[in-house]
């Protein structure tokens, strides 16, 4: 799924809608307008859903989704991811965490995110958390 071929009313859609966001010791509502106007988000593939993150799309060579959790009812995904892109060398465990919680977009096949925020990468490793996503 690719974000250009979305139409131009679903794209109207997506820019009225807002998310809440921790990034870097910044609180606040993002706003998907923002997202579009200013950078050139595109959809990642995880467990088998589309997501549209607030993620640049040349970024996305950076990220590695490490676990993904579906609602009983299919119309949220939580998704916990790795983002390399602003990291430094051995420091990866410090800054390379994010959750997102994503909603299925209303009549659309894809999710999007209402919350994305950091997340101290603890407890369980890479492998145990791929393999869980699967359960």
């Amino acid at each position: 799924m690719k974000f250009a071929e979305l139409t131009p009313v679903v794209i109207a859609l997506i820019k009225e809608r807002r998310y809440d966001s921790i990034l870097e010791k910044h609180e606040g509502p993002g706003r998907w307008r923002s997202e579009l106007e200013h950078g050139h988000p595109e959809f990642l593939h995880a467990a088998g859903h589309w997501v549209l993150l607030p993620i640049e799309r040349e970024h996305h060579a950076n990220v590695t989704i490490l676990r993904v959790i579906e609602s009983k009812e299919g119309d949220a995904l939580t998704i916990f991811l790795k983002n390399t892109t602003y990291t430094q060398p051995g420091d990866e465990f410090f800054s390379a965490g994010f959750l997102a919680v994503c909603e299925k977009m209303p009549e659309q096949p894809f999710f999007i995110a209402s919350v994305y925020h950091e997340w101290f990468i603890i407890g369980r490793g890479e492998a145990d958390c791929r393999e869980s996503s699967s359960r």
